[in-house]
This record gives C-alpha cells, sequence and structure tokens, in this order.
C-alpha cells in the first residue's frame, strides 16, 4: 500500500538526524553551544515519529500493515529502474523503533559521558549520521538503496571509532574495522549484481517475488554472498577481528554500535532476504555453521579479557552468533532472532552504559583487575548493571531467558548437535559475565589510591535506568502469546509446530542448570577468592583466548601475508617484463636511430652514394624476383 497518513512522515526518519548531521558538520564551531542538544532533538523526534506510526500500523489488519513510500527514480536506464523508496513493514518497524529509541537514549547518554570533550559537537555530527544511516538501511525498499545506507553505516562507524584519532592505536583500529568491513561489502556488491543478472531488478519485493523461480546454484550464490557481508557488519566469523579494536572508541560508541545499529545490520540482512534462505538449504546450513561458531568462539574469549569493555565486545559477538543461529533454521527462527536482537539492544546498551559510568567513575580505567567492590560507592550503576548480566546469562524473568531459550529450543529442533552447542554456549556465557561481575562490583577494592569512584550525573544515569527496566520486561513482553511472532508472520513467516525434541520447559530447566554451574563456579574462581591484579598466565586455552583465538594471526598468515607475496610478485612482473618490454623496444629502436644518424653528414655526395646504393638494391631485388 501507498504511504498515506502518518505513514507519510517515513521519510522524516532518515532526513532528521541526516539534517542534524549536516548542520552541526557545516555549521562548525557555532553550533558548539547546541550543537549536543541539536543531535538528541532530532532522534528523538524521530522516535516519536515511529511511534505514531507503530500506533496506526497497529490499527490495521495484519495483511495491510506493509506501506511503500516513493521518493523520486534514482536510476534510469532503458529498462532498468532504481527508485528510492521506502518500505515500512513489520519487520523494519521494528528496527526502527529499536534504533531511534536505544539511540536516543544513548544520545541523552553523551550528553554527560563527553561533556568536557572539545569536540563533542562533532561527536554528535557523527552520531546523527549512524542513526540515519542505520534508518536508511532497514527501510530501504531495494538492495542498491540498502547498499548506500550499509556504507554509510561503515563510514560512520570509522569516523566513530576513530574520534580520538590523536592516538594511533585508536586510528588504527578505525582503519581496520574499515578494511575488515570492506571484505564484508564486497560480498554484497556481488550478491547484488546476481541478483540482477537473475531477476533483472534489485528491488527488494522483486527478488523476493522471483526467488522460488531461480535456480539451486544463483539461490546458493546469492546466500553465501549475503552471508560474507553480513559477516563484515556482525562481526561473525571469519570477518569478527575488527570488534574488539572497535573499543577505542568513546564508549557510547560502543553501546550505539553493538545494541542498535551496525552489528544487527546483517541479522536484518538475513531476516529481509528471507525469500533467498528459504529456497536454499545450502546457504541456510552455512548461517547457522557461522552462529554456532561465532557463539562458541566470542564467549570463550570472553572468558580470558580483563578489560571491561573487551569482555562485552566478545559478548555481542557471541550473541549475534545466536541471533545468526536462530535466523539460519529460517521460519524457525527469524521471529527468535529478531526477538533477540531487540532484547539484546536493551540489555548490551545497558551494560555498554554501565561500563562507561564505571570508567567516569574511575578514570577512565578499564581493567577489572584494578576495580573491585565498587557496588558501594557506584550502587545505581551496580543494580542496573545487574539487570543486564542477569538478563544476558537468561535467568527467569530477564529477557534473555525468554528469547535465548527459544533460540536453543529451535536449534534442538532442528539438530541434537546445534542445540547442545547452543546450551553450551549459554553455560559459558553465564561464567564470563559472571566473571566480569563479580571481578567489578565484587570482592576487595583493588583500584590506585589516587581514584574516587563516584557516581555518574543523573543525564548519564537516567538512561541507563530506562535501559536495565526494559533488560527486565521486553523479552518477555515479546515471546509469551507469541507477540512478537505473529507480528512477524508476514514478512518472515511462522515456525513450524510439532517438531519438538524435547518440551520448552524441559529445555529451559537443562539450560539454568548448566548456567547455574557457570554463575557457581565463576563466583569460585573470581567472587570467594582475591582476584591478583597482575593476571597469571594460565594454561593454552586462556593465551589463545587472551590473543583472541589467534583470529589476527589467522587472517595475517591466510589473507595478509599470501597478499603481500602476490603484491610483490605483480610489482616483479610489472617492472621486470611489462616495463622491462617497453623499454627494451624503446632502447632498440633508439639504438637503430643512433647508427642510421650517422648516415645524416651534411655531404651530397654521401646522400648521391646512398641513392645508388639504395637503387642498385631495387634493382637486384627486381632481378633476384624475376629469376
Amino acid at each position: 500500500m501507498s504511504a498515506t497518513g502518518a505513514f507519510s512522515l517515513t521519510w522524516l526518519l532518515v532526513a532528521l538526524p541526516l539534517l542534524g548531521a549536516a548542520v552541526l558538520l557545516l555549521g562548525g564551531r557555532r553550533t558548539d553551544r547546541f550543537g549536543h542538544l541539536l543531535g538528541c532533538a532530532t532522534v528523538l523526534v524521530a522516535f516519536v515519529i515511529g511511534c505514531v506510526e507503530f500506533a496506526a500500523m497497529l490499527g490495521r489488519s495484519s495483511g495491510d500493515r506493509s506501506v511503500t513510500q516513493h521518493l523520486y527514480t534514482w536510476i534510469p536506464v532503458g529498462t532498468f529502474h532504481v527508485d528510492v523508496g521506502f518500505t515500512l513493514d513489520q519487520l523494519s518497524m521494528v528496527f526502527v523503533l529499536l534504533i531511534t529509541g536505544v539511540g536516543s537514549l544513548i544520545h541523552i547518554y553523551s550528553i554527560g559521558y563527553m561533556a568536557h570533550d572539545p569536540d563533542r559537537r562533532r561527536f554528535f555530527a557523527y552520531l546523527n549520521l549512524f542513526v540515519a544511516s542505520m534508518l536508511l538501511l532497514v527501510l530501504a525498499d531495494s538492495y542498491l538503496t540498502l547498499y548506500v545506507g550499509w556504507e554509510g553505516v561503515g563510514l560512520a562507524s570509522y569516523l566513530l571509532i576513530g574520534f580520538w584519532n590523536e592516538n594511533p592505536t585508536y586510528a588504527a583500529a578505525a582503519k581496520k574495522a574499515f578494511v575488515v568491513n570492506r571484505v564484508g561489502d564486497m560480498g554484497l556488491s556481488i550478491a547484488i549484481m546476481v541478483m540482477f543478472a537473475t531477476f533483472g531488478t534489485v528491488s527488494i519485493a522483486g527478488v523476493s517475488a522471483g526467488a522460488s523461480q531461480a535456480t539451486s546454484g544463483a539461490l546458493l550464490a546469492m546466500g553465501l554472498l549475503l552471508l560474507l557481508g553480513a559477516c563484515g557488519k556482525s562481526a561473525q566469523v571469519p570477518l569478527q577481528s575488527w570488534l574488539g579494536d572497535a573499543m577505542a572508541g568513546p564508549t557510547p560508541v560502543s553501546a550505539l554500535i553493538h545494541a542498535a545499529t551496525m552489528v544487527t545490520a546483517g541479522v536484518y540482512l538475513i531476516a529481509r532476504s528471507s525469500a533467498i534462505y528459504d529456497a536454499s538449504h545450502g546457504a541456510r546450513i552455512a548461517v547457522v555453521t557461522i552462529g554456532t561458531v561465532t557463539l562458541l568462539f566470542g564467549a570463550i574469549i570472553g572468558c580470558a579479557k580483563d578489560d571491561i569493555k573487551k569482555a562485552l565486545a566478545a559478548s555481542t559477538m557471541s550473541q549475534i552468533g545466536y541471533m545468526f543461529l536462530a535466523a539460519g533454521l529460517g521460519p524457525a527462527g527469524y521471529a527468535f532472532a529478531i526477538a533477540h536482537l531487540l532484547a539484546h539492544g536493551f540489555f548490551k546498551a545497558d551494560m555498554f552504559l554501565g561500563a562507561g559510568s564505571v570508567m567516569h567513575g574511575m578514570g577512565d580505567e578499564t581493567d577489572m583487575r584494578r576495580f573491585g567492590g565498587l557496588r558501594i560507592p557506584m550502587a545505581l550503576t551496580f543494580w542496573t548493571f545487574v539487570c543486564g548480566w542477569l538478563a544476558i546469562i537468561g535467568v527467569p524473568p530477564f529477557s534473555g531467558f525468554f528469547t535465548k531459550d527459544k533460540i536453543i529450543e529451535a536449534g534442538l529442533n532442528d539438530s541434537w548437535l546445534v542445540g547442545l552447542l547452543a546450551m553450551l554456549g549459554a553455560a559459558i556465557t553465564a561464567f564470563y559475565m559472571s566473571r566480569l561481575v563479580f571481578m567489578t562490583f565484587f570482592g576487595e577494592r583493588r583500584w590506585e589510591s589516587d581514584r574516587h569512584p563516584h557516581e555518574s550525573p543523573a543525564v548519564m544515569m537516567a538512561p541507563v535506568t530506562i535501559l536495565a527496566a526494559g533488560s527486565v520486561v521486553i523479552g518477555g513482553f515479546l515471546i509469551l502469546n507469541n507477540r512478537l511472532v505473529d507480528w512477524l508472520a508476514p514478512v518472515v513467516g511462522t515456525p513450524p509446530e510439532g517438531t519438538e525434541r524435547l518440551s520448552p520447559a524441559a529445555v529451559s530447566v537443562i539450560t539454568l542448570v548448566l548456567v547455574a554451574g557457570g554463575l557457581f563456579l565463576a563466583w569460585q574462581t573470581y567472587g570467594a577468592k582475591p582476584v591478583p591484579i597482575t593476571a597469571p598466565a594460565g594454561g593454552g586455552l586462556t593465551r589463545a583466548a587472551r590473543q583472541d583465538l589467534y583470529g589476527d594471526a589467522f587472517n595475517e598468515a591466510v589473507f595478509m601475508r599470501p597478499g603481500q607475496y602476490l603484491t610483490r610478485l605483480l610489482v616483479f612482473f610489472d617492472n621486470r617484463v611489462v616495463d622491462g618490454a617497453v623499454n627494451g623496444l624503446a632502447a632498440l629502436i633508439g639504438g637503430i636511430s643512433g647508427r642510421v644518424r650517422r648516415f645524416q653528414t651534411g655531404f651530397v655526395r654521401t646522400y648521391a652514394l646512398s641513392m645508388f646504393a639504395g637503387a642498385a638494391i631495387v634493382v637486384a631485388a627486381v632481378v633476384l624476383v624475376r629469376i
């Protein structure tokens, strides 16, 4: 249906934060006094528009909830037309509310967190650009427009991760995120080319409608290439290496990347391309495999990190792995993947902003071995963080209990192996997230004497408190009575019934026993015993986890070194073969010319002799030919 009434405001969702970014960047220092307020206002107004449209959508029947808004024709070439337009349906609606809602809270928090930064105005401009790009990505009605938003998200993340680029380490982290994401972007761009070659269109509706008629080879190629793009944005194996280094950016950036924008883009891409994955069993197996491997990969890394932000980054990698696992199960898991994504948006933003509050009170210290006992001087930060902690490890009635258990159930129904590995991931998650909480808020005080931990101002803690409340209730609200499943059914289908290997109650009991085991082990190791300020050497797995399971070393050995050798070989070929042939030919002609030039003496008798010799050669040739 065409956008009318409240839905005619859809374009403002993207335009408002984009306008905020433009004003703050072009206005320069003149906008310093009100830049942070303008940055917050644009996203807040977008959130209000999203709420109004959500209410209008609720008033329609499920079949009439998808609306499109055509803006203009972007590429009119012969019979090929690409329009710039937006599609607001049940799937994009939940992302709009998450991006603008959680994004608004992170903007408000940033007013306090960045209060003393002289470039705060520029920071809010980049935040606005990030939100605008993500909204364009989820509202796009064609893969080409989606790609514009996709690249905008990559640019904004590069600018924000390297915001304090006077530090070479931070600048290198931004560059690393940018380069690794380009690998995934290449996959998405080729996938769009394959779509055009296969369907003759790049509109999402056209691709979805034609998927059932495409060949299995084309569907598999598109599915794998889209997965490569999703792995880059969502930091899934093998393109996960940028996420830990991205913690160099200001903490609100980490919260925005991990909770509401960048890493969720990959999950959205797979859910939005459900028609392709539903028709390609091989592509779905690849998504499940990547998700399962990444959830364990991230969980193991999280067990050995002493930096509070990097431990949270590892948990993001692992939780997004759960979402990929669910999305790879097709209609059996799409809705559960989105439910966990929404719940994760609340509890991960809560914990990242809580970590920012800890850093604010501890003079930017991030080493958990130098914390301990912070629950007393930072009580509000502690209790709000506890809400996020209990949500992510899946303790009832917190959000993760509902959303993660549904993914484990769906995984078990598909495969015993996938389900058991998902349960193992829950146990490891309980261990390392409990480790983080015990090392930070419990035990003896280990901070230096010049630290004076204190609670953060209200402008920072008010958003954290709202996010903590959401961490408690959002999971149950989405899952109970199949609210989100029914809401998304017209877009991604419904989970099949009657395929249970274990009852939901049995799955919950087994998972909770494993979670309790992980929590108890963490308490025994980090809660009941003193935590050494210097990390013990540990075993081989611990050392490997500290090195991110050698992900960087693998990339360097498999991709970077061979690339360097190939480059050197090509340079040698270019210098010695291509340039050598050209230079050799030029030298040959130059040498011949030098010798011929000797005949240019300026004497008439020499030229006459030359003419006589030439005539003799011609006559001789004629005689020889006749013979």
